[in-house]
């Protein structure tokens, strides 16, 4: 509060250059929040894209599955699916955008080749191959739809601390050192006025000393002469 704030030169000077400093870095988390805003409307776009593919990639799994089930029977599903002994690895490294950290998903031994997926040629049919390449790219669309939705949420927690940190400059800190400014000005202002008041009393009664002495040395002199 102003009325905390004692009102000297050296006050108003440091208040001036917080204000100052207050001033930079509102501007500079305004462009940082303008920028994380356009980069998450980037990742937006993406994320439903990527969510469409998955609703459509998840569908035609369901249904190549099922049709698998149907034809082949589901022991012959089954024993395809525990025939596999190379799992997919997923990996996770940081990227950074505009100081968020945000995760990239990196993912291998996803699809696979009819060789690769260990229930042999012989014992399966075209029916459970085209479920298992459904899957594989199901799984492709779930590990992308992960890395783009985690990115949303640490994006969107980033923006709103941002704004945040802009309000909590634009309407209390600025307005209350301004408030400060303010208050120091108008109180130094005043003390400048009183003294020079001050200084004009002192002159003024040291004139009337001054004028008082030498109407006594003239009378003295007057006297003197009559003498």
């Amino acid at each position: 509060m102003a009325k905390d704030v004692k009102p000297t030169r050296k006050n108003l000077m440091a208040i001036e250059d917080r204000i100052e400093l207050s001033e930079r870095g509102h501007d500079t988390l305004e462009q940082k929040r303008d920028g994380l805003i356009m980069e998450f409307m980037d990742i937006l776009d993406e994320a439903q894209d990527v969510r469409s593919n998955l609703e459509s990639d998840y569908d035609t799994a369901q249904k190549k599955i099922n049709m698998a089930r149907a034809m082949e029977g589901d022991v012959a599903v089954r024993g395809a699916a525990a025939a596999l002994k190379e799992h997919p690895e997923i990996t996770t490294e940081s990227n950074n955008i505009m100081g968020v950290v945000v995760p990239q998903i990196e993912s291998s031994k996803v699809k696979k080749s009819l060789g690769e997926r260990g229930y042999g040629v012989l014992g399966t049919s075209a029916r459970i191959d085209e479920a298992a390449e459904a899957y594989e790219e199901l799984l492709e669309s779930i590990i992308l739809a992960a890395e783009v939705e985690t990115a949303m949420k640490k994006m969107l927690t980033e923006i709103e601390t941002t704004k945040r940190r802009v309000n909590a400059l634009e309407f209390k800190l600025l307005p209350e050192l301004k408030g400060n400014q303010e208050f120091i000005e108008q109180k130094l202002e005043e003390q400048e006025r009183e003294e020079i008041f001050r200084m004009k009393k002192i002159k003024d009664k040291k004139e009337a000393e001054e004028a008082e002495l030498e109407a006594e040395a003239e009378r003295e002199r007057e006297a003197v002469s009559a003498d």
